[in-house]
């Protein structure tokens, strides 16, 4: 972005169209780089003398300092002095004050006295003095980074950033509308999407607009602009305060591109509220996936993209990921209304009002009072103050899995034979796709139930020969992971041993005193 100064725009036709650079300009950007570059080792004072001189040369001297601008950017500047320059200044004004400094004969005495303190000539104690001033600090480096072409780009998408500082509001057709609401979300402005006949639009506002015009999320759109010109095809119309009067601007693909440009990606999450929920969510290890900004859903002629889907994914992976699987089989979605104005609350209940077929949890804040009317539009509400409550929206999802666990556990057999030795509860329902409650009631005649462990009575038979009184914990386990066991302690109480630690270092099978399991005797 460059500074408002530095904006070149033309008002013809009452619009507001930015005055980029052309090929033609490719010259000019390598005079400026030239001129940085011979200039490394010099000061900035005679840098911008040398960018003054061209200035004058140029037809737009706007075009110049915008140039160097993106330029200077990329420009390593150090202060270089005998001494510090604030050590060089205290001793000669510490000098100054014990002699008295009114005419120059007193002025270079001050500055010898000053010298001989600091251990070096005169000289250069009075060029340490102000060494450290911006017109005297000395060019080091110049990163080039750009060639001449390169650099037009950059200034042209720079001058289109600046157009935006005082947009009131955005609309853009794009080809990725996922990567661009995401970005949106992002910046935290405001937006929704309407469906056009042109293609789906999102309409981008600052959160204060719905009052009244405002300049104080220009910034922001200007970001914006670094996702909206990754896309393939995208076409940007902003509505524009040009000093009280509304202009339009448009851009488009034609107009701006940066190749190499980084997209918006500072915040993940559109909320600190979002954020703690998402983490204390994904740390309980349930059966579902947590889901972050899921595909767009119809409301009518507009479209809505909730903050969250909770995904069933029984047995698999239920950390928060960034894309869906379009088969996935049941998703519940589900959205945080924050603190937002009554006439925003108003568009998203519309929103929810147009939704078919959706099922929506929304959390919504206390202070909004709009819980009531959320129910009436079928979407289960959750009031949260401060931070949503994990166990309330766990509540609010135990009727979905306890219908699609029946569901799951009608498709599969009443009897099941697992093909293996020994198998977890677990591993077994991961291989049927379902959760685990959707196997445990079923009946398994070649298996024994131990604990959540499935084991073959023959191999009970094995391990109760294997492991007898007396022998350590570690070997005992070493036996038990030889035939795939995992559940240590129940396995061990069914063939009638207990542990008996030994502080933390370890500890010794004993036979149970109740003699309970197959091996139990009384000690």
């Amino acid at each position: 972005m460059l500074t408002k100064d530095l904006l070149r725009v033309s008002r013809a036709g009452g619009g507001y169209h930015p005055q980029f650079a052309d090929e033609s300009r490719e010259r000019l950007a390598a005079r400026v780089l030239g001129v940085y570059q011979g200039h490394v080792g010099e000061t900035r004072a005679d840098l911008q003398a040398a960018l003054a001189d061209l200035e004058g040369e140029a037809e737009d001297f706007k075009l110049v300092r915008g140039v160097a601008k993106l330029v200077e950017r990329e420009a390593t500047f150090e202060t270089r002095a005998a001494v510090p320059p604030e050590r060089a200044r205290k001793r000669v004004f510490e000098a100054a004050e014990a002699v008295g400094v009114v005419t120059e004969a007193e002025r270079a005495a001050a500055i010898d006295r000053a010298a001989d303190r600091l251990g070096v000539d005169a000289d250069a104690t009075e060029s340490s003095l102000y060494a450290d001033l911006a017109d005297r600090q000395v060019l080091t480096e110049v990163d080039a980074r750009w060639t001449p072409a390169e650099l037009v780009t950059q200034y042209n998408l720079s001058l289109a950033q600046t157009a935006l500082f005082d947009a009131t509001e955005v609309r853009v057709r794009s080809s990725d509308p996922k990567a661009l609401v995401s970005a949106v979300k992002r910046l935290r402005l405001m937006y929704e999407i309407r469906a056009t006949p042109a293609g789906r639009e999102v309409i981008i506002t600052g959160p204060d607009a719905l009052f009244s015009n405002t300049r104080r999320y220009g910034t922001r759109f200007a970001r914006l602009l670094r996702t909206v010109i990754k896309a393939a095809e995208w076409d940007l119309t902003a509505t524009i305060d040009d000093r009280g009067t509304e202009r339009e601007l448009r851009l488009s693909d034609v107009d701006v591109s940066a190749p190499g440009t980084d997209p918006v990606a500072e915040v993940t999450y559109d909320s600190g509220v979002e954020a703690d929920f998402a983490a204390r969510f994904s740390a309980l290890g349930l059966d579902w996936r947590l889901v972050r900004e899921p595909e767009p859903l119809a409301a009518g002629e507009h479209v809505v993209v909730p903050d969250f889907a909770f995904e069933w994914a029984p047995g698999g992976d239920a950390t928060v990921r960034d894309t869906t699987d379009p088969d996935a089989p049941f998703r519940v979605f589900f959205e945080v209304m924050g603190f937002w104005t009554p006439e925003y609350v108003a568009k998203k209940l519309d929103r929810l009002d147009a939704m078919d077929d959706v099922e929506m949890l929304v959390a919504v804040d206390e202070s909004l009072g709009v819980g009531e009317a959320i129910e009436a539009r079928d979407h289960r509400a959750i009031p949260y103050s401060g931070t949503v409550r994990v166990k309330d929206v766990r509540d609010a999802l135990r009727p979905y899995e306890s219908e699609l666990v029946a569901e799951s556990a009608a498709d599969i057999p009443e009897e099941l034979r697992p093909d293996a030795d020994v198998v977890s509860l677990a591993a077994l329902a991961a291989e049927y796709g379902v959760s685990e409650d959707a196997v445990e009631d079923k009946s398994f005649p070649a298996h024994e139930r131990v604990g959540r462990t499935l084991i073959r009575p023959s191999v009970l038979d094995v391990l109760g020969d294997e492991i007898e009184a007396g022998m350590s914990l570690s070997d005992a386990q070493a036996v038990l992971d030889e035939y795939g066991v995992d559940d240590d302690s129940a396995v061990l109480a069914r063939l009638g041993y207990r542990v008996a630690w030994t502080g933390l270092s370890g500890g010794t099978v004993r036979e149970r005193a109740d003699g309970s399991g197959e091996n139990g005797a009384s000690e």
